[in-house]
């Protein structure tokens, strides 16, 4: 059979990130923070759709850093750590951002993100900048005083690297190696926006790789390669993706040298990662802070030192927006009411998919429910299947496609046979992206998810 679905023209940025956002509410992957209430700036949370992607996107990252590597250790560290922590790291003395208000209307912004000297919004005149420290400050203990102040972690980095002794102590690796971790972080954002790109509570996937001061210029490109692979392996669009090296100027205060992997968002390329040399500035600050050795022991050279460190540092949040974006297509279809029309399909790779497959029965008919809800209960135990009997086959399809489910599995009167007829116990798999359909016994359905999808028997 060939492809049904014919590719409409390139939608315009703006109106692909409206569709796009109104489609991530609808179908149930992004809804506004306490929307009950009018919402609260910048705080999103996930739906029932939305954390399957999400997990999905942290369960790729996991596997491909952590589990299919020999180098890289995982560690879950607390949010809260002591405050010497941030001093010693320089969060508390260089993290903030310059600042600007606008004396008429209010509106404060970002100052690098404002030309000339005038209100974008309203026209009055603005404030001279200041700087605004990001790190969210809250007490520990009852009594509200400078004595329990503690901050929300900005970066999950620092607790890596207070735990860097622990897990060489309990890994025994030897270098180069690297600690894993993914967790929220906080972030008093002066301007957040573009929904879930730039919020004040987000989370990040992050690596410390730990090296030889002479190894690290080589292992900073293997994991610019590393990481420039691993979105298009989930499918993104390589056109899409590009590696931006930072200017002098932009550098942080501990980076020698660092890239941005970016995507092309509707608005524009945009971070979704960066990858940085961080020289050996956190281990030595800590050392000196703590009065803790936190040298690397060679025991082959007999020489004691401290690493330097690689880190690649991508949000989850961004990148399962990138995702989202990149996922989205519209094409020309055959219409459930006959003719052709636009359908809204998200193309996400299997692995990402938040539904592996759908169970559709034909109709309401007994015969056809009991057949379906077995297939179902039987697929699931394997993978995140779903089950739908409400609407027209057409409809359910459609619905189907906006959430990506990359297969949809049709029960009907010639499965189960009817008036007498013997069924043939075949059912139609459909295929999202070609709409192609084959026939199957039941019995052969869950391994030949497994092998549509890749995934071994257990």
């Amino acid at each position: 059979m060939q492809n049904a679905v014919k590719k409409k023209e390139e939608i315009p940025g703006q109106e692909k990130m409206e569709k796009i956002v109104s489609l991530a509410k609808r179908r149930g992957f992004i809804f506004q923070s306490s929307e009950i209430y009018g919402g609260l700036n910048s705080c999103y949370d996930y739906g029932p759709m939305g954390v399957l992607l999400k997990n999905n996107v942290k369960q790729a990252w996991w596997k491909a850093v952590v589990q299919e590597r020999d180098d890289i250790a995982g560690l879950d560290s607390s949010i809260l750590m002591h405050p010497q922590v941030w001093v010693a790291s320089g969060h508390v003395s260089n993290f903030s951002d310059p600042m600007v208000d606008c004396k008429k209307c209010k509106k404060r912004y970002r100052a690098d993100d404002i030309e000339g000297v005038r209100c974008p919004e309203c026209g009055g005149e603005l404030t001279e900048a200041r700087q605004f420290n990001l790190m969210f400050k809250t007490f520990m203990g009852p009594v509200e005083d400078e004595a329990n102040v503690v901050y929300l972690r900005p970066e999950t980095a620092q607790g890596i690297f207070a735990n860097f002794k622990n897990v060489l102590t309990v890994t025994r690796k030897k270098l180069p190696f690297g600690i894993a971790q993914i967790g929220k972080a906080f972030r008093n954002e002066i301007t957040p926006g573009k929904i879930t790109f730039r919020t004040r509570e987000f989370e990040q996937m992050e690596i410390e790789y730990f090296v030889r001061q002479e190894e690290a210029q080589e292992c900073h490109k293997m994991w610019l390669d590393e990481r420039m692979n691993w979105y298009k392996s989930l499918g993104m669009k390589s056109e899409n993706l590009r590696l931006r090296a930072h200017a002098g100027d932009e550098l942080a205060h501990y980076a020698v040298s660092c890239y941005d992997v970016e995507y092309n968002f509707p608005w524009g390329w945009s971070e979704l990662e960066g990858i940085a040399n961080r020289q050996d500035y956190d281990l030595g600050c800590h050392e000196k802070t703590s009065g803790k050795d936190l040298k690397y022991f060679d025991e082959e050279k007999k020489e004691s030192f401290l690493p330097h460190v690689i880190e690649p540092s991508a949000g989850v949040d961004r990148s399962a927006l990138a995702f989202l974006v990149d996922a989205y297509f519209e094409d020309e279809a055959p219409s459930v009411k006959g003719g052709v029309d636009t359908r809204v399909v998200l193309r996400f790779s299997n692995a990402l998919a938040p539904v592996k497959a759908a169970v559709l029965p034909l109709s309401k008919k007994d015969s056809l429910i009991g057949v379906a809800e077995k297939l179902y209960r039987d697929l699931r135990k394997d993978f995140f299947c779903d089950y739908d009997d409400r609407a027209s086959i057409g409809k359910r399809y459609r619905r189907q496609d906006e959430v990506g489910t990359p297969f949809c599995i049709t029960v009907d009167f010639d499965t189960v046979g009817e008036e007498g007829r013997e069924g043939d116990g075949m059912v139609t798999v459909r295929f999202r992206d070609t709409l192609q359909q084959e026939r199957i016994p039941l019995a052969q359905v869950k391994q030949r998810l497994r092998d549509l999808l890749n995934v071994c028997q257990p």
